[in-house]
């Protein structure tokens, strides 16, 4: 946590040209976009970096197929763009995927139309990605057999990007990208008051975790709080031409139901002609999404929820035998933060089914606040760049913009990291071949940060051991996490920089000895007790396998500190 306590104490009585509320990928982008074009920045979010509605997303970097129901021409082709920049900047993190929707005989539309469809959105994306193709209902039964091909009358096969790792991790890259170009970014530190003295904003902050209240002092404040902004803007006393509503979404994860030979995202008209997907997630598969219309952004997933999506599944899929409650592994529930005028009457006047996910970005040049309404994680360049050019009106200096505050690093700095773990026979300290090569995955995850994780490997050889059985982490990476990734609580690594919570089940989890040396890496030996029981919420209640902890073993913790 020492990162985190140097960026604290940089913001303590600290002088910035940029103030950002909230680090959720609206928060995280704009930090990266205006660090790396030479302003000052402070980022703060009350919870962990991506810890609200950035991280119940879709895992899917897609332009909107489904806005072309409603002519949004112009949203789809910006988010298409947008696509398309993302994966040619974040090769080794987004992978083109196809979208197999499947078309019933009573569906909203004939497979020859969804392939008109789908042709007209491949020409509005530039052609980034592979062309589609129109499905027989035999194509279908024979490429994907899990589906029930009983009352299919043909469908489509139409392309978009997916994250490999999870969408929170995703978020703070563009964190990692603010901080490596010189902003101060902390988490779990919350906004208490700001208020205008002259010509800046002078902004009271608190330590979330420790109690400890501080000020700070910023030209400009934007405000990224998600699907809190209006009430952030309220308590300044601004008023806005736009507002958010929210729309409830969530996804189960289940074991991997589709087959692993066509890696592709399911697609499928339920009951009330939504889409919904399965969506690949190694060896699970991701269930969603719904959209139910609520009046608050905190939600939970309940057994109404479960049941939908359960039936419309396996009334869709040729499983082996129907999905129960019992076959969640993990459940996900966020809200959508969707974006309408003011003048549209309360919340009760819209019609948010029609509502897509396109974003706003609103100035208020007398109080200097930026505001972001809505967006998604697919829209998040044209974000950075929307936000940067409102802050340099706001007389904010910015460097010429060289697009060098996002992407992964330069191709001759990926091949000298793959031929020094090649040389090294690093894919050979494994013994589960039939997961992801080793240095693919450090390279996807980490960078450049990458090759000091390799010296530290060279050192310890243990290093490269997986320290939790099927989470699929090895020791250098839990060192790595606990020096440069502002790990605060456990649910931040186990959820957010990590996706153990979405693939590995809670029985697993609780009987797994390695979470204590999890523990241990992260916060210290001292403090891992205290986290503990942070995390499964009470001392009392931590499972007896993980207070155990690991057998004794020849890794020496110390060898960590080769990444410093």
């Amino acid at each position: 946590m020492a990162l985190r306590t140097t960026h604290i104490d940089r913001m303590r009585d600290g002088s910035f040209d940029t103030l950002i509320i909230g680090g959720g990928i609206n928060g995280a982008v704009t930090a990266a976009s205006l660090a790396g074009r030479g302003a000052s920045v402070a980022l703060v979010d009350r919870g962990d970096f991506a810890n609200f509605t950035s991280q119940a997303s879709s895992n899917l970097v897609w332009g909107g197929f489904k806005y072309l129901e409603n002519y949004e021409l112009w949203l789809v082709f910006k988010l298409c763009q947008s696509r398309n920049r993302l994966m040619r900047a974040y090769r080794a993190n987004i992978k083109e995927i196809g979208f197999y929707a499947a078309l019933d005989e009573k569906g909203p539309y004939k497979p020859w139309f969804a392939a008109f469809g789908a042709l007209g959105y491949w020409i509005i994306g530039q052609f980034g990605t592979k062309w589609p193709r129109l499905l027989s209902q035999e194509k279908i039964e024979k490429e994907e057999p899990a589906i029930d091909t009983t009352d299919v009358a043909g469908g489509i096969e139409y392309r978009d990007g997916i994250l490999i790792d999870n969408d929170a991790r995703f978020v703070f890259s563009f964190v990692r990208s603010a901080i490596e170009a010189g902003a101060a970014a902390a988490n779990y530190v919350e906004l208490v008051s700001a208020e205008r003295d002259g010509d800046r904003w002078v902004a009271q902050l608190r330590d979330v975790d420790t109690g400890e209240e501080f000020h700070t002092t910023a030209r400009t404040i934007v405000n990224a709080a998600g699907p809190f902004v209006d009430e952030t803007n309220q308590g300044w006393g601004l008023s806005t031409e736009h507002r958010i509503v929210y729309s409830k979404g969530i996804h189960l994860v289940v074991p991997r139901l589709t087959t692993k030979v066509h890696n592709k995202v399911l697609a499928f008209y339920d009951d009330t002609e939504r889409l919904f997907y399965v969506i690949p997630m190694g060896n699970r598969s991701v269930i969603g999404t719904t959209d139910t219309r609520i009046d608050t952004p905190y939600t939970e997933v309940d057994d109404d929820d479960i049941d939908f999506l359960l039936s419309q599944i396996n009334a869709r899929m040729d499983l082996d035998s129907p999905l129960t409650p019992d076959d969640i592994i993990a459940r996900r529930s966020g809200v959508r933060p969707l974006v309408v005028k003011t003048d549209g009457g309360d919340q009760t006047d819209v019609d948010w089914t029609k509502l897509s996910r396109k974003h706003a970005v609103e100035t208020d040049h007398r109080q200097r606040v930026v505001t972001i309404f809505g967006g998604k994680l697919t829209d998040c360049l044209n974000v950075g760049e929307e936000v940067a050019d409102e802050i340099e009106d706001l007389g904010v200096p910015l460097e010429r913009d060289l697009h060098n505050w996002y992407g992964e690093p330069a191709k001759a700095t990926r091949k000298e990291f793959f031929r020094q773990a090649r040389l090294m026979k690093l894919d050979r300290m494994r013994s589960r071949p039939e997961i992801e090569p080793l240095a693919d995955r450090l390279w996807r995850r980490y960078g450049r940060r990458a090759f000091a994780m390799l010296d530290a490997i060279r050192v310890d050889p243990s290093m490269a051991e997986d320290i939790m059985g099927s989470a699929d982490y090895i020791r250098v990476e839990l060192h790595e996490a606990a020096r440069s990734e502002m790990v605060t609580k456990l649910e931040d690594f186990m959820r957010r920089r990590s996706k153990i919570e979405l693939v590995v089940s809670d029985h697993d989890i609780e009987h797994s000895p390695g979470l204590r040396e999890i523990a241990e890496i992260l916060f210290g030996d001292d403090e891992a007790d205290r986290r503990l029981a942070e995390y499964f919420g009470g001392a009392d209640k931590v499972p007896a396998a993980v207070k155990a902890g690991p057998p004794p073993t020849a890794a020496s913790k110390s060898a960590g500190d080769v990444l410093v």
